[in-house]
């Protein structure tokens, strides 16, 4: 199985450490070309904006939208900005593909990064809280009836799915866990 990673900036490279050590080959996405073949993408944590600069600069906007609309998509942190139908706080394009609001930067700043325990749903596929990472995260503030909440920082939903599609606004890749990227490749093969 081959899964990509978009790779024009941000946290690629704790990604790919993860799918390598669960067997997966790990694809860096820098054009249509890289998407062929790929059972699901992860869009990394980042910065959203640089990101869509880079996806346009590259020929990369319309074909990674036709791709997620389609195949396994995961977005962590900046990736649920892209992936959110509307994106507010300030107001910015997106792939409009994931029926939920998102608020960028709603935890605080760069310098207000914080680790907490976040907690499982029922909709989850065990009881153990995990470790989440923070880091000018974003906020899910809306959501469709079609989303499933998987896991919750307080009362905020920060796992959430939708079909093929899952968004984290915490960084599973700078922990310990592989369970989200688990859950991430589980996906993949059921409809990738």
């Amino acid at each position: 199985m081959r899964i990509g990673i978009l790779a024009l900036q941000g946290a690629v490279e704790p990604h790919k450490k993860k799918l390598l050590a669960s067997g997966i080959e790990a694809v860096e996405v820098r054009n249509s070309q890289d998407l062929l073949g790929l059972s699901g993408i992860i869009l990394p944590g980042g910065e959203s904006t640089t990101m869509i600069l880079l996806l346009k600069i590259n020929s990369l906007w319309e074909p990674l939208k036709d791709f997620v609309r389609e195949k396994p998509a995961w977005g962590a942190c900046a990736g649920v900005i892209l992936l959110a139908k509307s994106v507010i706080s300030p107001s910015q394009q997106s792939l409009d593909v994931m029926n939920i609001v998102v608020k960028r930067n709603a935890y605080g700043r760069q310098n207000e990064s914080f680790m907490a325990p976040i907690e499982p749903t029922r909709n989850w596929i065990g009881a153990e809280k995990l470790e989440g990472i923070f880091i000018r995260a974003p906020k899910i503030t809306e959501m469709s009836d079609t989303t499933n909440v998987l896991f919750r920082f307080k009362e905020d939903p920060v796992m959430v799915e939708e079909g093929h599609l899952i968004a984290t606004t915490f960084h599973p890749e700078l922990t310990d866990s592989d369970r989200i990227h688990n859950y991430f490749i589980g996906k993949c093969k059921k409809y990738g």
